[in-house]
């Protein structure tokens, strides 16, 4: 199996050079969708010598599918430019790189990083994406946000070892202009589908979000970042369905 790695990026020059590292000796080909960076991106990218294009953004899934159309091999293994591979996972590619016998697609977990704290609570470990696949089975879809790789019926998927490390956001004020960002493409999408709920059922859905996320998916573990975390969450179901 060759592997070919695509990653798309804006402005990325303090995440991407450890993404690149970790995939040093698991990528046969590195192709990187730029959409218009300002600062050292490409520059950083150029060092690794990795396929460089630039294009402006088309959305989340085609401009990852545009990426993975200048691929070489069959097998894309899609990653942000602020992930990287642990030690583990990077073995367990390297493994299945040389085994004989392959499935479609494989997930990966991810560990998120929210401003310096590792959080396996909040329903977000073990966050298993679909992150290796062969582009002639499957390709990403997703309107505005929340896209993922769907894959024709029929398909083998597997689990790969080790995790995905995400460093997410360096301070909650990110973290909270992200999700009111997500939140209000949701809600494009959701208004273009006429979807709609009566607001108390909204209601019973943010308290349900809080709930799950906080206690049964314990938050409180991880105090007052758990807490905030789980704000967060329950605010971006509320934006999502709210009426304009």
């Amino acid at each position: 199996m060759k592997i070919t790695a695509t990653i798309i990026s804006l402005n990325e020059e303090k995440n991407i050079a450890k993404c690149l590292e970790s995939l040093r000796e698991v990528a046969d080909e590195i192709v990187v969708v730029d959409s218009l960076s300002k600062d050292k991106t490409q520059e950083i990218c150029e060092r690794y010598g990795v396929r460089f294009i630039s294009q402006k953004f088309l959305g989340y899934a085609e401009q990852k599918n545009f990426a993975a159309s200048f691929a070489n091999n069959d097998y894309i293994f899609s990653i942000d430019a602020d992930e990287y591979l642990s030690e583990k996972l990077r073995l367990s590619l390297l493994k299945l790189k040389s085994s004989n016998s392959v499935m479609q697609a494989y997930y990966v977990k991810r560990l998120n990083n929210f401003w310096g704290h590792w959080i396996k609570t909040c329903g977000l470990y073990p966050d298993k994406q679909l992150r290796l696949y062969n582009k002639e089975y499957g390709e990403f879809k997703g309107k505005y946000v929340h896209e993922s790789v769907c894959m024709q019926e029929n398909c083998k998927t597997g689990l790969l070892e080790g995790d995905l490390m995400h460093n997410t956001f360096a301070d909650k004020e990110s973290f909270a202009a992200q999700q009111k960002k997500y939140a209000e493409l949701k809600a494009k999408e959701y208004a273009e589908k006429n979807k709609r709920l009566p607001l108390p059922m909204i209601y019973i859905k943010v308290a349900w979000r809080f709930f799950k996320n906080f206690v049964l998916q314990r938050g409180f573990l991880n105090g007052k970042t758990g807490l905030f975390i789980c704000k967060q969450y329950a605010l971006y179901e509320y934006n999502k369905y709210k009426r304009k």
